[in-house]
């Protein structure tokens, strides 16, 4: 039988899990300097997000583009699988960084709740 890896439904990240239990520790404390570091991390998340769907857009666009100008099915094949192989690549890649950007979020709240710091 094949071992599980780590998911979301077995706990995850154990880095993330001790962060997350260290802001519940933080309570209502120091709630300016952890509120002001998560919602700089939160909009660093939102502008990486952004930045990734402008960029599987155009990917997207160019795609359509050279499957409405191929000349047989071959080549079409071969187009779809490129582009697949690139979005899977793509996502993957880019669900990585949001994870590890998530964590930092999280990392540096705690953080700054903890030492009261508003920057």
């Amino acid at each position: 039988m094949a071992t599980k890896s780590s998911t979301i439904n077995d706990g995850g990240d154990p880095a993330m899990m001790s962060n997350l239990a260290e802001l519940q520790k933080l309570g209502f404390n120091n709630l300016t300097g952890f509120g002001t570091a998560w919602i700089e991390g939160m909009g660093d998340l939102g502008a990486e997000v952004l930045g990734f769907v402008a960029e599987r857009v155009k990917e997207d666009v160019n795609a359509q583009h050279e499957m409405l100008h191929c000349k047989d099915f071959t080549e079409l094949q071969k187009l779809q699988s490129k582009f697949l192989q690139k979005a899977i690549e793509q996502y993957t890649a880019e669900t990585g960084k949001l994870v590890e950007m998530s964590n930092a979020v999280i990392t540096n709240a705690v953080a700054k709740g903890k030492d009261g710091s508003k920057t």
